[in-house]
């Protein structure tokens, strides 16, 4: 799947301040911007906050994307790049975020460093992650724990809500809600 020139990388997406619909189309659009080349999107799913201090649901997705040339570690710096122009100032964990890019797997490499670990470590854990994922790449194999992304989900002890976003159900409900 990697090789020296060309890997097969897979980003989660998540917003939860602002117009969180809008970070997410401009996170994919600067993702092109930033010379990676966008072969497959997920859904957008509403999720509700994990391990965040927040009250306001996430968007997420996942995008795979075509690398060529670019390491993971300089992936990881265009991706905090991204961030930081998305408007993301505090990199403290836990907290909300306009904008969230994490490389869930770049290839099938392992890497540990204090600037990034391959694959991300919990997103077997996570459905947040898992489920848009396993919309693009149910048959990924996780290379560490040697097991297909559909079969972590049908596994995941995770019980938060991960639903498809209906952007139209929420402009009815708010028309609804104000009439």
């Amino acid at each position: 799947m990697a090789d020296t020139n060309h890997t097969i990388a897979y980003i989660g997406l998540g917003s939860n301040l602002g117009d969180r619909a809008g970070n997410l189309l401009l996170a994919v659009r600067a993702l092109m911007e930033a010379s990676f080349v966008v072969d497959k999107l997920s859904a957008i799913y509403e999720t509700e906050p994990l391990e965040i201090e927040s009250d306001v649901n996430f968007l997420n997705m996942v995008a795979e994307i075509h690398v060529t040339n670019v390491s993971a570690s300089q992936m990881m710096a265009r991706l905090l790049r991204i961030e930081y122009l998305l408007g993301r100032r505090d990199k403290t964990v836990k907290k909300p975020r306009t904008a969230d890019l994490d490389i869930l797997f770049f290839g099938d490499q392992q890497m540990t460093s204090e600037f990034i670990t391959l694959p991300h470590p919990r997103l077997h854990l996570r459905k947040f992650v898992l489920v848009p994922l396993n919309e693009i790449a149910p048959n990924f194999v996780h290379p560490i724990l040697q097991t297909e992304i559909g079969e972590l989900l049908a596994k995941v002890d995770d019980t938060s809500e991960v639903k498809r976003w209906n952007p139209n159900f929420d402009i009815a409900h708010e028309l609804a809600a104000n009439s």
